[in-house]
């Protein structure tokens, strides 16, 4: 029984522990991100020819500014790690932080550079970044 209930209690304290670690990945808004969401990786929904602007757009019109991993995972963020973003949405980025849950605290973020743009057909336009899913 006692050690029942240490499986337990280490359980407990380790799904409230904050993880520190470095992501790269992309600051997007949350109506972005979930329209891309059933994709396997960012990239695959990510038009780079059109996601600076129709993130940046979504952001005006009221949508939270999110962390979207290369993996394609959401991740939220705090209203410093927000502020600390606001420059970079809809751009791929490097950053270190803290993850606690599922919201990340930015310590230090900076801009990457985004696949090629070449490889997007023409057809790939900011009104069409929320069809693809």
């Amino acid at each position: 029984m006692k050690k029942l209930l240490g499986v337990f209690a280490l359980l407990a304290i380790s799904s409230t522990m904050a993880f520190a670690g470095q992501w790269s990945g992309y600051i997007s808004d949350v109506k972005c991100a979930t329209s891309g969401s059933k994709a396997a990786k960012a990239s695959d929904w990510i038009n780079p020819k059109a996601f600076e602007s129709c993130a940046q757009k979504c952001v005006r019109e009221g949508s939270p500014v999110v962390f979207v991993t290369e993996d394609n995972k959401i991740l939220k963020l705090d209203a410093d790690s927000t502020k600390k973003a606001m420059p970079h949405v809809g751009h791929r980025v490097k950053l270190t932080g803290t993850l606690d849950n599922d919201t990340l605290k930015i310590n230090k973020i900076s801009a990457i550079k985004m696949d090629d743009p070449a490889k997007y057909g023409s057809k790939d336009v900011e009104e069409h970044m929320h069809d693809h899913h």
